[in-house]
Order: C-alpha cells, then sequence, then structure tokens
C-alpha cells in the first residue's frame, strides 16, 4: 500500500450516525445480573415501607430509585442518542481525513487527530471501524463508519489492523 495515500469523505452527525455509532461500538448487557442494583434498591424500599417506622416518603424514594435504575438500563441506547442529537454538533457536517499519520476529523465544533501509533486497537465490526487508543492514562474509542468510507479507505485500514 502506498504510504502517501489519503482518503477523504464527509458525513453528517445525524440519528442514524448516532444509532449505529452505539450499536456497534457499545455492549450493553440486559441479564438478570445488570439488574441486581435495580431489584436491590427496589426491595430495600419496599421493606423499609413494610417493616419500619421509617418516613413512607424516603421508602418510596427508595423504591423509585430502583424503579429508575431499570428503566435507564432498559431505556440506555435511546437516551444516548436523544442526548447526542441535543449538542451543539448534532446535523452538523464531519470531514474524516485517513493518511499514512493517522485519522483526522474536522468539524465546525471539533477538530482532532488520532495518530496510528496512539492506537492500542483497530477492531472491524459489521458496519465501522473501532479505534481504540488512549488519552492520558485512559483509554478512549472512535468509531468510524463503512458507509461514509470509500472501498479504498476501508482497505486502508484493514492493512493498519494487520500491521
Amino acid at each position: 500500500m502506498d504510504p502517501s495515500l489519503s482518503f477523504s469523505s464527509k458525513f453528517t452527525l445525524d440519528k442514524t450516525h448516532f444509532n449505529e455509532c452505539y450499536s456497534q461500538s457499545t455492549t450493553l448487557d440486559l441479564s438478570a445480573k445488570a439488574f441486581l442494583k435495580s431489584g436491590v434498591l427496589t426491595i430495600f424500599g419496599l421493606s423499609l415501607l413494610l417493616f419500619t417506622t421509617v418516613n413512607a416518603y424516603a421508602a418510596w424514594f427508595v423504591i423509585a430509585l430502583g424503579i429508575l435504575e431499570a428503566v435507564s438500563l432498559y431505556y440506555h441506547q435511546p437516551w444516548w442518542v436523544l442526548r447526542q442529537m441535543l449538542s451543539k454538533a448534532s446535523n452538523s457536517e464531519v470531514t474524516i481525513t485517513i493518511d499514512e499519520q493517522g485519522v483526522l476529523s474536522e468539524s465546525f465544533y471539533h477538530n482532532g487527530r488520532i495518530l496510528w501509533q496512539e492506537m492500542t486497537a483497530v477492531e472491524e465490526t459489521k458496519l465501522g471501524f473501532l479505534l481504540h487508543f488512549n488519552v492520558g492514562k485512559s483509554v478512549s474509542k472512535s468509531y468510524l463508519s463503512k458507509t461514509c468510507l470509500s472501498e479504498d479507505a476501508q482497505r486502508y485500514i484493514q492493512s493498519k489492523i494487520s500491521c
């Protein structure tokens, strides 16, 4: 692959893009174990309500926290997408440039480059690529959708995966 190659494309940060980002980059656990915290809170609140002389408002508050925790797990994706849609960057155009240095993203609200040597992993998903990279002492992720990448750009990223 020619190291002087550069690929550029544009896409819009819309609801479809945010849904794809979430579905390809997040593993949400909806098993019974995930709902343990909400169950414990609800049972504790019911115990306070039925078996103690604690103010009923406090007991109902703990029960409501348990229910809210369960609802937040179940509706995690729609809530995340809604927060992204309410951000100022929503519906803005982003230009992605992939070259021998790394991945450059430019928009009205944010300009940033992820260098290939900073990436700890590049994971190909069904619909795109997850770029894992270090930010300070933590590892962060960025998602690139295949819909906004040309075939050549996808092959270039795949060649970087195998390096």
